[in-house]
């Protein structure tokens, strides 16, 4: 079965093609901060990107496939799985009916427009705004607000597969804690593979290289209606320029942890106070699950820090085994939904 993902990013489309699950090649198409400000919204942005798509397919001779998978965006909340790609999702894409603006929801409109060409099926694979929280999980302390599903569902799911095959169990038969560690934070309790809470990953839970995460509620009251700052300011304070960025004036992890091996102490404490909160939020969902954890599962691009994980670990391992499977894997995962589709493995799901 050939697959071809489409995975796009708010500077990037990633394109590859699977062979079964085999990756058979990879293309990163990269935009520049310029080109992209000629585009008022994301979905401006399609046109430009779907030529790049057909340069990658003609650059490598594809002239069949089996199917299309595109990154899934923030949908209206959905129970996880593999959708095939409808007149009604598109339109909703189209019309802006979607929770938030993100580059992701493109990815079904590059699959659909993909998939044309070759008359296959065109899918998506759990977007992000999968929503399978217990109802207690939706209460946030005032009625005003109620707790919404948001996180990096793509990759925990991947993942909580990946801890059941490593442990020999039934994903059925499984609680994780899955927490994903990127430029956003999502730390989940899997319960048999439902995602049953989440801190959502934009406002809720640990700082992260980019996002300031959960804030004291009256203090951040304050700031707004201080007079000192505009609404747009503080949004981008929240997430794109909180975290990391805020502390240290950069979001990446590499040159943080270099500044504190030449002894920057302020970078140390940042540093400390990140793995800190993490360890915090992965004992709170712990809880979730009454304690009964067949592992925490760390994944995502900072799980690639040695240093990172040592000190993590040190703070939760008394919880359950520890398991890491590093980077954030959404090719593969999106490939792998749909090819558990094609094979009959897993039935798709409408989107309606």
């Amino acid at each position: 079965m050939k697959v071809l993902v489409i995975n796009p990013g708010n500077t990037t489309t990633k394109i590859a093609l699977y062979n079964d699950d085999k990756e058979e090649w990879r293309e990163i198409v990269e935009y520049d901060i310029d080109t992209l400000k000629r585009f008022p919204r994301y979905i401006d942005q399609v046109t430009m990107r779907f030529e790049n798509v057909k340069q990658i397919l003609t650059l490598h001779n594809v002239n069949e496939l089996d199917a299309v998978v595109g990154r899934g965006g923030l949908f209206k909340p959905l129970e996880g799985g593999v959708y095939r790609i409808n007149s009604l999702m598109i339109n909703d894409i189209k019309n802006n009916n979607m929770v938030g603006e993100h580059i992701s929801n493109i990815g079904a409109i590059l699959a659909k427009d993909t998939a044309e060409i070759f008359d296959v099926p065109a899918f998506i694979v759990d977007p992000v705004s999968v929503d399978e929280f217990d109802d207690i999980a939706r209460i946030s302390g005032i009625p005003e607000i109620k707790r919404v599903a948001l996180q990096h569902t793509l990759n925990i799911k991947r993942t909580a597969r990946l801890g059941a095959k490593k442990l020999n169990l039934d994903i059925q038969n499984t609680n994780f804690v899955v927490a994903h560690l990127g430029s956003g934070i999502s730390v989940c309790p899997v319960r048999r593979g439902r995602i049953v809470d989440a801190n959502n990953a934009i406002q809720e839970g640990p700082f992260s290289p980019e996002r300031a995460g959960g804030l004291p509620a009256n203090s951040l009251v304050d700031l707004c209606f201080s007079g000192k700052y505009e609404r747009q300011w503080i949004k981008k304070r929240l997430v794109g320029q909180g975290g990391l960025v805020a502390y240290l004036g950069t979001n990446d992890f590499r040159k943080v942890e270099k500044r504190i091996n030449i002894g920057d102490e302020t970078a140390k404490l940042i540093f400390d106070a990140m793995v800190y909160q993490i360890g915090k939020e992965i004992g709170a969902m712990a809880t979730v699950l009454k304690g009964n954890i067949d592992a925490i599962l760390l994944t995502g691009g900072l799980t690639y820090s040695k240093k990172l994980i040592d000190n993590l670990t040190s703070r939760i391992s008394f919880i359950a085994p520890v398991l890491v499977f590093p980077g954030e894997n959404e090719m593969e995962a999106l490939a792998e939904g749909v090819l558990r589709v094609l094979n009959g493995e897993e039935k798709e799901k409408e989107y309606v």
